[in-house]
């Protein structure tokens, strides 16, 4: 099946999530947490997971629930991480 949407490649998607994996790595160490603490806080049992959203390392990042968990832990809004 061809791909009709084109507004964006996979380029800029990739971008998108390390800029905001960057965003919560960068407010985490601002705060003195270990990636234990959030994970776990957001209901990730595996710290090798997380290191992987946060490093987008793998294919992995963080979906929009794990967004919205990090922004509450850190009493910010969701979207001031996607900036």
């Amino acid at each position: 099946m061809m791909n009709i949407f084109t507004n964006s490649t996979q380029c800029e998607v990739d971008f998108f999530h390390k800029r905001i994996s960057k965003n919560i790595k960068k407010i985490r160490l601002e705060n003195n947490l270990k990636q234990l603490d959030v994970a776990l806080e957001i209901g990730i049992n595996s710290v090798a997971f997380y290191s992987n959203c946060e490093n987008c390392k793998y294919g992995k990042h963080f979906n929009l629930g794990h967004i919205y968990k990090i922004a509450k832990i850190f009493n910010i809004e969701p979207y001031e991480l996607l900036k």
